[in-house]
């Protein structure tokens, strides 16, 4: 396997004009491609359909290209660009001629697995989460990561609650984990990352009970991203790794926020790799549910005009473009049991200079 990923600036939801622009110079082949991870413009919340808007625009791009094959690619947006953090998609691709590099160096490895599609009144639930731990081991079996710790970043892409699908649960006697669309976000988003969590051995899945999604802030995981959208309604799972069977010079590391203003995460992760180039920073934002970051009270939490998740974002996609010197960098908010309360994962791509 050989993975590499490119950045592609985008002028809207809709604009793919560099990334045509990198298939006619030879930077992305469309048939090597199995995943675009990107950032939209949008509020990111229930309502965001920058993204929907995004995801169609990219499949009719492809299809052109490459035809029915576009629809085994994975198109996952996170809405919401807030302060400096800059539109944008991330190209991933992955090849293989089948064989096996000799030297044992582990480069970036990428695995890409769906869930089942689910019923309104699983979303936020257990079904949930041991579907996407079933999901997130396959990805990493695809990936040929033979270990959890060379595990660095799961990108998950979750569903929502929508009025209709809460409607229609209730005409089949079923209810929801919440009529709050906004907040079935947070509970979709945290019942992914804890199967992640449990996919990779991070809790114990004797000691997690449905009950303990979006309250047992204790459980988490440290590599878990997951975003929720209205435009689907399975899960969407893109592992980054690293394996020694895998070949070229990207690679990637992580690193655990502590709290939004935790650049030094980051700056350690630079710090550890000064022979390589940084490609890209993955990362989750969140405000701290005590109200306070490092002892000072916040307000993310009690702003009746902008939700708290955007709020995030721009706190820490300012941080880490800052620490990064790059603005169009991944920063998804809402990180409910995505590193401990109040702090994230974050990943660093790095591309290894050529000697």
């Amino acid at each position: 396997m050989k993975c590499s990923i490119v950045r592609i600036p985008t002028r809207s939801p809709s604009d793919v004009s560099a990334l045509g622009d990198a298939i006619r110079d030879g930077s992305i082949e469309p048939r090597d491609v199995v995943a675009v991870l990107g950032k939209t413009e949008g509020n990111g919340c229930v309502n965001d359909f920058t993204r929907g808007y995004a995801v169609r625009s990219l499949q009719d791009f492809f299809e052109r290209r490459i035809g029915e094959a576009a629809s085994r690619i994975s198109y996952v947006m996170s809405g919401g660009t807030e302060g400096v953090l800059s539109p944008h998609l991330t190209v991933i691709s992955r090849t293989s001629n089948g064989k096996t590099p000799s030297d044992g160096t582990k480069s970036l490895a990428i695995g890409v697995r769906h869930t089942r599609d689910f019923r309104p009144e699983e979303i936020g639930r257990m079904a949930q989460a041991e579907a996407v731990a079933e999901a997130v081991r396959d990805a990493v079996a695809e990936a040929g990561i033979a270990d959890a710790a060379d595990v660095h970043f799961v990108q998950i892409k979750c569903p929502l609650l929508t009025t209709d699908a809460i409607r229609e649960a209730s005409a089949r006697g079923e209810a929801v984990v919440t009529e709050d669309t906004y907040k079935s976000m947070g509970y979709s988003r945290g019942a992914s990352a804890l199967g992640t969590a449990l996919a990779l051995g991070e809790i114990d899945g004797a000691a997690l009970v449905e009950s303990d999604i979006c309250q047992a802030w204790e459980k988490y995981s440290e590599v878990a991203s997951t975003s929720a959208g209205s435009e689907l309604i399975c899960c969407e799972v893109i592992v980054f790794g690293n394996s020694s069977n895998a070949e070229g010079p990207f690679f990637v590391d992580h690193g655990v926020m502590k709290d939004a203003v935790d650049g030094d995460a980051l700056r350690r992760l630079l710090d550890a790799h000064p022979e390589a180039e940084l490609a890209q920073v993955l990362a989750k934002a969140e405000a701290d549910p005590t109200g306070f970051v490092r002892d000072r009270r916040h307000t993310m939490l009690n702003d009746s005009d902008i939700n708290h998740t955007r709020h995030a974002r721009a706190v820490v996609g300012g941080v880490l473009a800052y620490v990064s010197g790059d603005p169009m960098i991944y920063v998804s908010g809402g990180a409910e049991h995505q590193g401990p309360a109040g702090g994230g994962p974050v990943a660093a791509i790095f591309r290894r200079k050529q000697p």
